[in-house]
């Protein structure tokens, strides 16, 4: 069977990747899900990583063709936490146990390098957690400063469908990332599955890009179209399409970190089950202050989990005892430049 004979392959080809994307039946796609979280289970362990994340500014100098927050979009009421705010916030993630954070914003130059800096050495001074940034692309400069400041891992959203037009966006969008690499940061990329006109070829080269430049991170979400954008009359992507690239990017990444995302829990409500079935090992509760959280809103119908992902009632708890895995609060830190491929 030729299922079964891509899988028992060391290495899969371009060709392998786009066989499995493109699987159809419900048997073939069981067994992929099935071995893709055999693979977990083996590299990885039952054990599922709590990332807190504050989204503290929706502004945005971008103008993605996708996103609810693009430049554009004059119909969203704007915001930015201060830095007090976005301290406070981390505490509560540091409190709740979890000891990696994620800084997550538009592409906003009102937060420049020095404000960034102070508020990671203040997080780093009052808090005991490790703080990975997704804040668009920045300076060499601006990178350096903050992995001065003490953060650990980077984050770049690889989503904009404008590279089906203009290959070198995909391009520069590699030179900042080796840019962080060569720095020392831990490295992550962010992927939208069933953009407009997006392939299988292209979601099998940006996988294949993850595993050939080390990336330890990969968050893998359905695309959904956002009101008053360019997209918004799109279909929403596949849930069993952005499943089935869970488990391709497992099997390659073997130990690498995958996240069970909102956006899949956003537009089926068993989606973040399904992920963590399907080879993911990471839940993100969101810690952005109720009054900002739902204007962060890249997409519609975002879903979120209680501010307390730890405490006994917590729906995070109730969902990983039922599929017998175990949260773990683990620090992101920064790992050898030499050794991309280990998990730290």
């Amino acid at each position: 069977m030729k299922l079964e004979n891509i899988l028992n392959k060391r290495e899969l080809s371009k060709e392998d990747i786009i066989y499995l994307l493109e699987i159809s039946d419900f048997r073939s796609e069981r067994r992929l899900f099935e071995y893709a979280d055999e693979t977990r289970r083996k590299f990885c362990g039952d054990e599922v990583h709590l990332r807190g994340i504050i989204e503290f500014s929706n502004y945005c100098e971008n103008n993605c063709e996708y996103c609810g927050i693009r430049k554009d979009n004059s119909s969203i009421e704007r915001y930015r936490m201060n830095a007090d705010e976005i301290i406070n916030s981390a505490k509560q993630i540091s409190n709740a146990g979890i000891r990696t954070l994620i800084l997550q914003s538009g592409n906003d130059d009102f937060f420049d390098a020095d404000q960034i800096s102070y508020i990671i050495y203040s997080i780093k001074n009052n808090t005991d957690v490790s703080i990975n940034l997704s804040l668009g692309e920045r300076s060499f400069e601006e990178y350096k400063t903050w992995k001065y400041a003490g953060a650990d891992r980077y984050i770049l959203k690889y989503e904009s469908s404008d590279e089906i037009l203009d290959p070198g966006i995909l391009n520069k969008k590699k030179e900042n990332l080796l840019m962080l690499k060569d720095l020392g940061y831990s490295t992550g990329i962010s992927l939208l599955i069933g953009l407009p006109n997006q392939t299988n070829e292209k979601i099998a080269d940006k996988i294949l890009f993850a595993k050939e430049t080390g990336i330890d991170f990969i968050s893998l979400n359905p695309f959904i179209p956002a009101p008053n954008t360019p997209f918004r009359n799109n279909r929403v992507g596949s849930v069993e399409l952005t499943l089935k690239a869970i488990s391709v990017a497992r099997i390659l990444l073997k130990n690498s970190l995958i996240p069970a995302t909102a956006a899949i829990a956003a537009i089926d409500s068993l989606g973040r089950e399904k992920a963590l079935r399907a080879g993911a090992n990471m839940v993100i509760p969101n810690f952005t202050p109720k009054n900002y959280k739902e204007k962060y809103s890249v997409y519609p119908h975002k879903k979120y989990l209680v501010e307390d992902p730890l405490s006994g009632s917590s729906y995070i708890e109730y969902l990983l005892n039922s599929l017998g895995r175990k949260a773990v609060s683990s620090y992101d830190a920064v790992k050898d430049s030499e050794n991309y491929s280990q998990i730290f």
